[in-house]
């Protein structure tokens, strides 16, 4: 376990990611079992501000399933910035099971080359969520992804919805630096 907080480093991440983003260069690499405690770190605090209306007992399971089910079933990839995750996507083959980018770093351009990095190694992807987490909708929403279809989610009762990006929908163009 890394002994760091997120205020921590944040700031030096900044400048390093700035730095990264201004230069052209991705910090993108597999997952390693030493990761898992960034990542559900980063999955923790982006989940507290995209799922304020999951239940404490549901978010305590998925935190457990997390490195016991989910990880060791997917393919994921992280962002790494000086030492530290602060971003990653899961996928199951054409599927994003989980991307998460730690809320400080939130329109950086972390997310879009994580989405960008499964593209390039699947095509065309299909992600779920929940119909209540604006912000991943709108994350999609200027990806380009498109509604396929909607659902309740057994485990919780509250919809999801399923979106598809195509394999030849272009990068939609951003406003900041770094996608």
């Amino acid at each position: 376990m890394r002994a760091h907080g997120p205020s921590q480093v944040s700031s030096q991440l900044k400048t390093t990611l700035a730095a990264q983003n201004a230069s052209g260069t991705i910090v993108i690499r597999k997952y390693q079992p030493a990761d898992c405690e960034d990542v559900l770190t980063v999955w923790a605090r982006a989940s507290a501000l995209a799922h304020p209306f999951l239940s404490q007992d549901f978010l305590e399971l998925e935190r457990h399933n997390i490195p016991n089910v989910y990880l060791p079933k997917a393919e994921t990839w992280v962002w790494e910035a000086d030492g530290h995750v602060v971003g990653f996507i899961s996928l199951l083959g054409n599927e994003v099971g989980a991307i998460f980018v730690d809320p400080e770093f939130h329109r950086s351009g972390i997310g879009r080359a994580l989405m960008d990095r499964a593209r390039a190694l699947r095509g065309e992807v299909e992600v779920e969520v929940f119909e209540k987490n604006l912000l991943g909708r709108a994350f999609y929403a200027d990806l380009g992804f498109e509604l396929m279809h909607q659902k309740v989610h057994n485990q919780t009762g509250f919809e999801v919805v399923r979106l598809r990006l195509a394999a030849n929908n272009p990068p939609q163009p951003t406003g900041y630096a770094g996608g």
